[in-house]
């Protein structure tokens, strides 16, 4: 230790060398040794390697915990070191699945940096962070806005983070309907952090791209990588990661029908969130738990987990999460309901109840998309079957009303695609978005075409206005009124304009 140096600096040294080993618990020894030993700086820096590592091992509230104790230290005009806190904090935050307190410290942040060029690595944090608080509410258009500009920042100020926007547009980009576009950008960021030899990058990257890959139906690419990934967590006691991991294995032993399989593995991952508490995480398996309950006949057993992943997404904001959720519980009545000669009014009714008001919302989102190509994407690859699900209960309830309403909206919007073949055999589960990736080194290839497809593929759309409202009839009725209040008032957000039509 140089005279220089504050006693104990060579702590920090030893942990981080620890943690870029993939030694996550031994790391958070050696910081937590730090913290008991030194004083000042270095114990501050301590604590919050220590919250880091609380993160990273899955602990989410005991890293919230200390991330807010360093904070109360940190002094005010210590710029850099606070934003970095607040940036790592907002990390914590988002698994908790508090995401309005991590988009407030996030902002936080993005003030105190602002101007500040000699800190673009933080700057470029800050923006990715940022982006994951938009992904985590389904705000993709802001999504691909965030990581196109953290991308230039990368590029500009630390090339070495460039894999972060890579895989934040990858993932924005999948879940607007331009899929392939989506796996391009993934397969970049892969190729980025196996460049660097950065493994924990590497992992993480697997893995998402593994949930792209098992949603597109292409099994064997997905069950490898997670496999190796899988693999990689369970070693490093990244409790938070394997259950990923877990959760992917079981829609992957879904996919292939073994169903017994699927409930263990599921049920694997949610241990894991459940005791690193990431509550959106574990709201999310227990919808994949629910569709296997729902297979195997325990109809009562899978209401109560969809209820229970309702209540997490409605009691944080989440709209579409939940207009999402509800899609996929009509889809699961209707599997049901397919399998009576005669089923009975009130499951009938429950179908159309839940279908109509999702239809509405998730419909509405391509009006919130920059471009031609997303709107239309959206519209035959996520709305569409929505759509059609409403048709197919207004019609099994005979509700004539519903079915005109219905038919008069979609005249007056996008019309029904009805080509043959243009539908995929069985409905997408819609709930399941990649997880955004750890850091690392990219090369000049993948990060080089990355940014030139990142701002072609982000070029500036029309905007569109949401539809209006039609009346209908001599007496004006609103077409679909009353399911368009249920649905702005169960989600939480506007489906229509205030302006009528009349047709």
């Amino acid at each position: 230790m140089s005279a220089e140096e504050p006693p104990g600096l060579e702590l920090l040294y030893e942990g981080a060398a620890a943690y870029q080993r993939g030694e996550i618990a031994e790391a958070l020894r050696i910081f937590e040794h730090a913290v008991d030993t030194t004083t000042d700086g270095v114990r501050t820096s301590a604590l919050i390697n220590v919250a880091s590592m609380y993160d990273e091992l899955g602990d989410h509230h005991g890293a919230a915990v200390r991330y807010r104790a360093a904070l109360e230290r940190i002094p005010v005009d210590a710029r850099e070191k606070r934003a970095s806190t607040l940036i790592n904090y907002s990390q914590a935050l988002q698994h908790l699945g508090m995401l309005d307190e991590a988009r407030e410290v996030l902002e936080e942040a993005r003030d105190l940096l602002a101007g500040a060029t000699d800190l673009g690595v933080l700057r470029v944090s800050c923006l990715l962070s940022l982006s994951a608080v938009a992904a985590h509410r389904s705000q993709w258009n802001r999504v691909i806005e965030t990581a196109t500009e953290s991308l230039d920042a990368a590029l500009r100020f630390a090339p070495h983070l460039a894999g972060h926007p890579l895989m934040n547009l990858a993932g924005a980009y999948f879940e607007t309907g331009r899929r392939e576009l989506g796996v391009d950008f993934a397969q970049q960021a892969l190729a980025a952090f196996t460049a660097a030899g950065d493994r924990n990058a590497v992992a993480d990257t697997q893995q998402n791209l593994a949930q792209l890959f098992s949603r597109l139906d292409r099994l064997d690419e997905a069950e490898e990588l997670v496999l190796a990934s899988q693999d990689y967590y369970e070693r490093a006691g990244l409790g938070y990661r394997a259950g990923v991991g877990w959760k992917i294995r079981g829609f992957l032993a879904e996919c292939r029908g073994e169903v017994d399989r699927a409930d263990e593995w599921y049920r694997r991952g949610l241990d894991c969130f459940r005791d690193s508490g990431a509550v959106l995480d574990a709201a999310a398996v227990q919808c994949r738990l629910a569709t296997v309950a729902y297979a195997r006949g325990l109809v009562g057993e899978g209401q109560r987990l969809l209820d229970a992943a309702f209540t997490v997404y409605a009691g944080r904001g989440l709209g579409l999460q939940c207009a999402q959720l509800d899609y996929w519980h009509a889809v699961l009545v209707q599997m049901v309901v397919d399998d009576m000669d005669s089923p009975p009014a009130e499951l009938l009714a429950l179908g159309r109840a839940l279908a109509v008001p999702a239809a509405i919302a998730i419909d509405a989102v391509r009006y919130t998309l920059p471009g031609g190509s997303q709107r239309d994407q959206w519209n035959r690859e996520v709305a569409d079957p929505a759509v059609r699900l409403a048709f197919r209960f207004a019609y099994l309830c005979g509700d004539g009303q519903l079915l005109a309403d219905l038919i008069e909206t979609q005249c007056a919007g996008t019309t029904l695609d009805t080509t043959p073949g243009a539908r995929t055999e069985r409905p997408q589960f819609p709930l399941d978005s990649p997880v955004p990736p750890a850091g690392g080194e990219p090369g000049a290839g993948p990060l080089l075409l990355g940014a030139a497809l990142a701002r072609v593929a982000a070029a500036a759309g029309l905007p569109v206005a949401p539809p209006a409202r039609l009346a209908v009839g001599p007496e004006a009725r609103i077409a679909l009124g009353d399911y368009i209040a249920t649905a702005e008032q169960r989600y939480g957000q506007r489906v229509r304009e205030d302006r009528v039509i009349a047709i």
